[in-house]
């Protein structure tokens, strides 16, 4: 079998890490506080909220989540920010996606002040980090939450040929930033990339975020890659399982799980910027 990568661990090792500082804060007056705005009801970003909500009550951060109708306004989300932008009890700010149609994601991502931005995704952060800014900003958790795994399993990513599949603002774009930042040598594929079978036969660090249950094997990878899987598909008969096919019986490989690869990582880094945001804000 594959050997698989355990962000569970990994991300629990973080979590004593964040407590820590967490009760350091505390003691100093000042309680990390994160709002999260759902609009509608889809499941999925309702359990993506429940889970955030209890991470961030086991670590004694603050957390607020305001459940808004589907068929809520533009206005009165940008609204609910613009309270949120000035209420000093709050350090982070997450509108969990997707959004109903009405709402153009991109405004409201842009409305939340960068300093209070817990995704990244506001156009300062984003960049920020293309632009490999050495002070302090908020960066995408997921593509973060990775960086702290290959931290652990492949420290030195100076040369490396990486390979990352999906261009997505949420994971491929900023991800293949952070690769670049580290020094590797990074090649962003989609879905009019041509070569993509030899680029996965030469990548060292393979990131797949296409939501296509088992786009890739694992024998079509190198012998002694890292692949990094976010791929959360459900299958026909609730099935839940990745973007890579784990057909290599007996390999050096390494492989994230799903669940319990990334997933964890994400939740745990979502927490972790919300602490640095409230230190940033204590010295301000």
């Amino acid at each position: 079998m594959t050997k698989l990568i355990d962000g569970k661990q990994v991300a629990n090792d973080l979590k004593v890490q964040i407590a820590s500082s967490v009760k350091k804060l505390i003691a100093l007056g000042i309680t990390p506080g994160i709002a999260v705005i759902l609009v509608g009801d889809d499941p999925a970003s309702q359990i993506y909220v429940r889970n955030k909500q209890r991470a961030a009550e086991k670590l004694g951060i603050d957390s607020e989540v305001i459940h808004l109708p589907a068929t809520t306004s533009e206005e009165k989300v940008l609204a609910k920010i613009a309270a949120l932008n000035a209420n000093p009890a709050i350090d982070a700010i997450l509108v969990q996606s997707p959004m109903p149609a009405q709402i153009d994601e991109n405004r409201i991502q842009s409305a939340i002040v960068p300093e209070k931005d817990v995704d990244g995704f506001h156009p300062q952060n984003v960049g920020a980090l293309f632009n490999n800014a050495q002070d302090y900003y908020p960066m995408a958790n997921t593509p973060r939450g990775i960086m702290t795994l290959l931290n652990e399993y492949m420290p030195n990513l100076v040369g490396k040929k990486a390979l990352v599949i999906g261009r997505s603002i949420l994971v491929g774009r900023p991800m293949m930033a952070m690769l670049n930042n580290a020094d590797a040598t990074v090649t962003l594929a989609h879905r009019h990339t041509t070569n993509l079978e030899q680029l996965i036969a030469d990548a060292d660090v393979i990131v797949v975020a296409v939501g296509k249950p088992h786009f890739l094997k694992m024998s079509d990878v190198k012998a002694d890659a890292v692949v990094i899987d976010v791929g959360i598909n459900r299958l026909a008969d609730g099935t839940l399982v990745g973007d890579v096919l784990d057909d290599m019986p007996d390999s050096e490989q390494l492989l994230t799980p799903v669940p319990g690869g990334v997933g964890p990582m994400t939740i745990a880094t979502l927490m972790q910027t919300t602490v640095e945001l409230a230190r940033q804000h204590s010295t301000i």
